[in-house]
This record gives structure tokens, C-alpha cells and sequence, in this order.
């Protein structure tokens, strides 16, 4: 059974004036077909010029020191159908979808694509019918957050930076799990890198294998700093 659209509105603290568009930003263009009421399309065409401009200006006073490139790839990956999808179902969005019968059987309302449309329709909604700054409220509340987290996960992806660092010189990385302690629900793995297959970097733990992986390429980076630091003095 379909949530009752009132509960979407309660959640972002809400409330249309035109009811209509956000069922219309919820008809999947499959349901449209079926029962001839207009599709989300047109909405989604409005929602996704509102998050590109709302998502770079936020980036742009988010990061003031970066140039236009990578303020444009920074924004395309904010913006892309993985992350608009990743956000709406943050809020179970596909809960309040109408798809037709072969859309609904295929579990379209689980789809990337069908989740990141309607979520630009949703937007597209509440822009045509409230303005801009009711859209912040939406924005404020999933997307912006999602965007701060995405920012700090890829800062801490000490793995990327080091191949950067090693990547020109041609040289191999090679991550390896060397021990796991601990009963099946709470182990702790032990992960070091090697360079070129030989010289081992670093070495680092975690809960998981990726968290022990990344801790092995910080050390390693660690490591390195401080080489550079000893030539410099010397």
C-alpha cells in the first residue's frame, strides 16, 4: 500500500497549495500511460535545473578556493542518478510512487533511475508551487547533508591520494588482509601495502577489510610525510 502523500509533506514541514502537482511529481510515466493523467516528466525537467543551481551555488560557497573544473565535476557527481537515487532513498521515496503494472512487478520503485527522476520532480513540485525557498527546505534537510558526508568520506580515502602519489612514477600498490581477530560479529582486520609487490608501506586495522585498507595507505602516507620532512632538513 502507498504512503499517503500528507506524510511526505510532514516530513519537510510542507504544504502545497496545488495538491495536484506533487501526485503528479509521484506518476511514474508508466502509470501516466495507463490511466492517461499527465506523467512527472515535465516536473523533472524543472527539479533538475533547480538542484544543478541550487547544489552549485552551494558548492561554490562551500568551497571558495577551487577553480570552475572541479567545481563542474563536483557537482555533476552531487547531481548524478547514483546520488539523487542514495537520497531519495533516504526517505523512502519510492514508498509514495505510482508505477504501472509492469513497472510495479520489475520493483521499479527500488530503480536508480525511477527514484532519481522522481526526486528532481519532487523538487520541480515544489518550486512551481511554493518557490525557491521552500525547495531549501528539502535541501537542507537530505541533500546538503548528503553532500558534506560525500566531502568528508573523500577526504579520508587515504587509498585514492596515495595511488595519485605513486601512480606517476609507475609503480604497484597491493593491499592484503595478513590477520582477522575476533568472533564472526565483531572482528578486527589487520591489512598491509606493498609497493611493487615487495616493499611493504604501511600497515593499519580495522573493523572491516576497507577500514583496515585505509589505514595501512594513512600510515603509508604518514610514513612517507615524514621521509620528505628528514631530506628537507638534511
Amino acid at each position: 500500500m502507498k504512503r499517503n502523500l500528507s506524510e511526505l509533506e510532514r516530513y519537510f514541514d510542507l504544504k502545497f497549495n496545488t495538491i495536484g502537482l506533487l501526485e503528479q511529481a509521484m506518476t511514474h510515466p508508466s502509470y501516466a500511460n495507463e490511466y492517461g493523467r499527465p506523467s512527472n516528466q515535465r516536473l523533472e525537467f524543472i527539479g533538475d535545473a533547480v538542484i544543478d543551481l541550487t547544489v552549485g551555488k552551494y558548492l561554490y560557497d562551500l568551497m571558495p578556493h577551487e577553480d570552475e573544473g572541479v567545481l563542474t565535476k563536483k557537482r555533476a557527481a552531487e547531481v548524478c542518478e547514483a546520488s539523487l537515487s542514495a537520497i531519495a532513498q533516504s526517505f523512502n521515496l519510492g514508498d509514495y510512487l505510482l508505477l504501472g503494472k509492469g513497472e510495479e512487478k520489475s520493483n521499479g520503485y527500488e530503480k536508480p533511475r525511477v527514484l532519481a527522476d522522481a526526486f528532481e520532480a519532487f523538487l520541480g513540485a515544489i518550486f512551481i508551487d511554493k518557490g525557491l525557498k521552500e525547495v531549501y527546505k528539502v535541501l537542507n534537510k537530505v541533500v546538503f547533508p548528503f553532500i558534506d558526508q560525500t566531502l568528508e568520506d573523500s577526504a579520508h580515502d587515504y587509498k585514492s591520494i596515495l595511488q595519485e602519489l605513486v601512480q606517476s612514477d609507475k609503480r604497484t600498490l597491493l593491499y592484503e588482509i595478513i590477520d582477522e581477530t575476533g568472533p564472526a560479529h565483531d572482528k578486527t582486520f589487520v591489512a598491509h601495502v606493498k609497493m611493487d609487490g615487495e616493499i611493504i608501506m604501511g600497515m593499519g586495522t580495522g573493523k572491516t577489510k576497507k577500514e583496515a585498507e585505509q589505514a595501512a595507505a594513512k600510515d603509508t602516507l604518514a610514513k612517507m610525510a615524514h621521509s620528505n620532512i628528514q631530506e628537507d632538513e638534511s
